[in-house]
């Protein structure tokens, strides 16, 4: 069964730029690029969800801005040091 749901988006205007950008800039529509942040979300968050770990380049601080709110370290399995 395909049965989809509507809802309604508000995005600030630079979120809606955003979309509008990356939807431009890939040839789809902005529904296709909303739904591919979520699927992209979707699979981090199961990830982290399984105790795997995600870095990106670049010091702690840009790190959490770019991750930002809801994604924390797992806890720790073992004493360190």
């Amino acid at each position: 069964m395909n049965a989809k749901l509507t809802m309604t988006l508000n995005l600030r205007p630079d979120e809606m730029a955003f979309v509008d950008q990356t939807a431009a800039d890939h040839d789809m529509p902005k529904t296709a690029v909303i739904r591919q942040a979520l699927r992209l979300y979707q699979l981090v968050n199961a990830r982290l969800a399984a105790g795997e770990t995600m870095t990106f380049s670049g010091d702690r601080e840009r790190q959490m801005l770019f991750v930002g709110v809801g994604f924390t370290q797992p806890p720790s399995t073992g004493d360190a040091g």
